[in-house]
């Protein structure tokens, strides 16, 4: 069986970052940059005001009180366009532009006006209260990366950078595929033999918040015919993932169908729990990622596989999801030869730091344990029995995005 960086390594070297489009700068939060966009202009454009008050010349007031004669304002929006001489002040309000050599700003509250004449209650100092002209950037700066997933703040950046359109990845199409005679849509009779199908709402529910566009199909009974007839609309898309079905027993028809319609399998067995009956397949473009039906394990391989691949068809790197170190709450056996995902629950301190605890019951069908958790506990295959205390690696879910 292939270790968890093996099969990794196979799925995200079948995958390239798929094209780039044009979308308004509205709605790109979330999506991911394929062109750096550069400052169209300087922000702030000149010197400013960040405060309500008087703009004047720091030489004039080597001590307060001192009265100086007001000659005008400069409100945002508008300007005072004549050079301040000796003893004048203007009004300035925030936003408003520096008038020609004024170099600092006295708030309204240290002032006391009368008529024109502005009496200064506390000496200013050089630079008080002026924002800078390319303070915040200045034209041609790249402050956005190519690769970045674009935030609410980072949309506000580039409009203000003058930028209405953005370019970034196409979201990845991905078609959803479950399969099986026992499996029920949420709502619908639940037979004796039946139980509801889950892992497909889940999987689409990923791959929308990581950043695609799902499209969930019906679930195909444990006919070879429909199945293919499924392989062959969900190869249309720029992955296909299979919920179920994909191991060697009578009724696991996936692999078969998958091999009727061309595909060339790459592996369909890995060294992980839960997991193990993960499945990779490829055809022309076409390609077909297969998940273990039971719900946990499919929420599992998907984080490890499936937004890797996401992830790189989004012009991103697509490394497997980053651990860090934690304590051990309780004392755990040693681990077999498959590299384990044990549900936990993590706890952080004050300084940072985490402690772990692992459910006691690890059953790849229970999701609410699954809810439960908020991290994985990750342990290293034939890792030996582990002390309470010891330093292991830990998956924080809350740490993944996308709603994991």
């Amino acid at each position: 069986m292939l270790s968890v960086r093996d099969a990794h390594a196979r799925v995200i070297a079948a995958f390239g970052p798929l094209p780039a489009e044009t979308v308004s700068v509205a709605d790109a939060a979330g999506r991911v940059l394929a062109q750096a966009p550069r400052a169209r202009l300087t922000q702030p454009p000149a010197d400013l005001s960040a405060m309500d008050g008087y703009a004047v010349r720091a030489e004039d007031i080597p001590a307060a009180p001192t009265t100086l004669t007001l000659v005008g304002q400069a409100p945002a929006g508008g300007s005072y366009d004549h050079a301040l001489k000796p003893g004048e002040a203007v009004r300035i309000f925030t936003g408003g532009p520096l008038p020609m050599g004024a170099d600092a700003i006295v708030i309204q509250e240290d002032t006391k006006a009368d008529g024109n004449r502005i009496t200064i209650l506390e000496a200013p100092r050089i630079g008080r209260h002026i924002r800078k002209a390319g303070l915040d950037f200045t034209a041609g700066d790249t402050p956005l990366a190519v690769g970045r997933t674009l935030t609410t703040r980072d949309v506000a950046l580039a409009a203000a950078m003058n930028h209405p359109w953005l370019t970034v990845h196409r979201k990845p199409r991905i078609a959803i595929l479950s399969t099986g005679d026992e499996l029920v849509m949420p709502g619908e009779p639940v037979g004796r033999n039946q139980i509801v199908s889950s892992s497909g709402i889940a999987v689409a529910a990923l791959v929308r918040g990581w950043g695609g566009e799902p499209t969930l199909f019906d679930i195909a009974r444990d006919d070879a015919a429909l199945i293919q007839d499924k392989i062959a609309a969900g190869a249309q898309h720029d992955l296909l993932i299979t919920l179920g079905g994909a191991s060697v027993g009578d009724h696991d028809l996936v692999q078969g169908a998958l091999k009727a319609q061309g595909f060339d399998m790459d592996f369909w067995r890995i060294a992980m729990r839960p997991g193990k009956p993960l499945m990779f397949a490829a055809k022309d473009c076409a390609r077909v990622l297969g998940l273990p039906g039971n719900p946990v394990s499919t929420m599992v391989c998907a984080l490890l596989f499936l937004k890797p691949a996401m992830d790189r068809m989004l012009g991103q790197p697509g490394d497997l999801v980053a651990t860090e170190p934690a304590r051990l709450a309780v004392d755990v056996k040693e681990n077999d030869q498959r590299e384990d995902y044990v549900r936990a629950l993590l706890t952080r301190s004050a300084d940072g730091s985490l402690t772990v605890e692992p459910h006691k019951v690890q059953d790849s069908s229970m999701l609410s344990v699954l809810a439960w958790a908020n991290g994985l506990l990750v342990r290293p295959a034939h890792d030996p029995a582990r002390k309470a205390g010891d330093s292991v690696q830990v998956i924080d879910m809350a740490g993944i995005g996308g709603n994991y």
